[in-house]
């Protein structure tokens, strides 16, 4: 399913970052999940077609030369792992294995639609498990094969490893004063320790799971699926990897949908200061329709609302609260189970039932919802490595404000420009300080030069990719269509309205790109 985002940084900060993919994570959660997909059938073998077999690169020719095997798995659908290099400046050194899981259409096929949820560190298995048959529509199911798979570093694809469930556990109850220089000395400290425990656990493959790597593993698996042409849907950091696809690879794009769009020319300083003002921009509408709606425990205008949320906040910081279980909940926890739920309207009145709680000195539902973001279960086992891939990757793919001077100056412009949640989105650069691995892109405009039409969708009030990035990809794509989904919450694509299903099935199923700038 669409995660809602990691975990809180090992500092103030609740680092929300971009691993919110599409926030109808929590619905899918808490209805059903019967998937009515195709049969998974008898283990059947993809041999290479030959006229892409020719088309690869010589060095990597045994990569897209390899035959797949998938086999039943998950009831209803088949799994595959296919062979891709550790290190693509050493293409006859080590080999890494990408875990995909395809459900199969029961109609004619045109072919694979590649499907990443997000993160960085979504797990596309596990959404196309999860949710597969009742998130795309049946027009899609008809025509396509839907393939999930682990990104590098996630879940079943060489993951990103580092603490045990118990250490996690005790990680996310620590307080650190980040208005101090002890409480800032005290974050690195950590965050240093649990960067050598990934680096220990995890092994080379954490130098390795930079974007770049993973979009060249997209072109492997698009081989491995026998299709000539990508055809591929991204949610939220999801468009990053398709436009860094679509960069590397302009001639093999096939149908391309990006939603919740990320602009790639953005520093992660830049990236988090749009973040932290549309979850302020999200907050106000959540209020604005709590005050309308029975049973909300806030009161007066929009203005007042907010003032008693800032008061929770207030309160939680100077005291933080236990739940019923005896778990601390502190203000980065509440933080960011006060987030989670804006990534989908439908989940608002989570929201509502969490402040009238803490309103009566009972935490529990925030927790609860901190503990879904953090994938943490009942028993207290985690069942992702999201957290550490999202923050692996990261330090790879961006260049981070380390310096103190740095961080307490970016914190001084969220409070400016987001003066609810502003700082506690601060000090990201803590996690990537000592991480054993330096950045290995620089943030740039994407450069496509294919000509197949990319369509680009955003939302007026996604609060994790703002609908301003939508514009800035679609416009640097050049060959594309903007599409806008005038909604509430992350992401459109599954559910929002017929206007944007429409236009999104009939341009992956009938090739028909939907008019640019059209507005649902």
């Amino acid at each position: 399913m669409k995660s809602a985002r990691a975990e809180p940084a090992r500092s103030r900060s609740v680092a929300i970052g971009m691993r919110a993919a599409g926030a109808m994570a929590l619905a899918v959660v808490l209805a059903s999940c019967s998937l009515f997909g195709g049969d998974s059938g008898a283990k059947t073998s993809s041999a290479p077609n030959p006229e892409i077999a020719s088309a690869a690169p010589a060095e990597l020719r045994s990569y897209y030369t390899q035959q797949v095997d998938w086999t039943p798995c998950e009831t209803d659908f088949q799994c595959a792992k296919i062979k891709v290099p550790l290190d693509y400046s050493k293409p006859d050194g080590d080999s890494i294995e990408i875990a995909a899981l395809k459900l199969s259409t029961k109609g004619t096929s045109q072919g694979s639609l590649l499907i990443n949820p997000g993160g960085p560190g979504g797990s596309g298995y596990d959404f196309v498990r999860d949710a597969g048959a009742t998130h795309f529509s049946e027009k899609l199911r008809a025509n396509f094969d839907i393939v999930g798979f682990d990104p590098r570093g996630v879940q079943r694809s060489a993951a990103v490893t580092c603490l045990t469930d118990q250490e996690r556990d005790a990680s996310r109850e620590k307080i650190y004063a980040m208005d101090t220089n002890a409480g800032l000395a005290e974050t690195l400290a950590d965050n240093k320790v649990i960067a050598a425990k990934c680096e220990e656990e995890t092994g080379p493959v954490l130098g390795q799971i930079d974007t770049v790597s993973s979009a060249k593993d997209l072109d492997i698996l698009r081989a491995a699926l026998n299709d000539s042409k990508l055809n591929y849907m991204g949610f939220s950091y999801g468009t990053f990897l398709g436009s860094t696809y679509a960069s590397l690879f302009p001639d093999t794009v096939g149908r391309m949908v990006l939603d919740g769009a990320m602009d790639p020319s953005l520093s992660y300083e830049e990236l988090t200061s749009g973040q932290a003002k549309a979850f302020e921009k999200a907050l106000r509408a959540y209020v604005e329709r709590c005050l309308q709606t029975g049973g909300c425990p806030l009161s007066g205008s929009v203005d007042d609302g907010i003032r008693q949320i800032q008061d929770v906040i207030a309160a939680v910081e100077a005291n933080p609260m236990r739940a019923k279980d005896g778990r601390l909940v502190s203000v980065s926890t509440l933080v960011t189970g006060m987030i989670v739920p804006l990534y989908n309207d439908d989940n608002w009145p989570l929201l509502t039932q969490a402040l009238g709680a803490i309103m009566k000195n009972d935490a529990s539902p925030f927790l609860r919802l901190a503990d879904f973001n953090a994938q943490r279960e009942p028993d207290g086992s985690y069942s992702s490595n999201s957290t550490f891939a999202f923050t692996a990757i990261n330090c790879l793919d961006y260049p981070m404000v380390t310096d103190t001077a740095g961080m307490r100056a970016d914190e001084q412009q969220l409070n400016a420009e987001a003066p609810i949640l502003g700082k506690y989105f601060a000090y990201g650069g803590t996690n990537c300080k000592d991480w054993p691995y330096k950045n290995v892109r620089t943030p740039a405009p994407v450069e496509y030069t294919g000509s197949t039409d990319i369509v680009v969708v955003g939302t007026t009030g996604d609060p994790a990719t703002p609908v301003e990035w939508a514009s800035s990809l679609r416009k640097q794509l050049g060959q594309a269509s903007l599409l806008t989904w005038e909604g509430e919450g992350h992401t459109a694509y599954g559910r929002s309205n017929d206007c944007i299903g429409n236009a999104v099935d009939g341009y992956l199923v009938d090739g028909k790109t939907p008019a640019d700038n059209t507005v649902c």
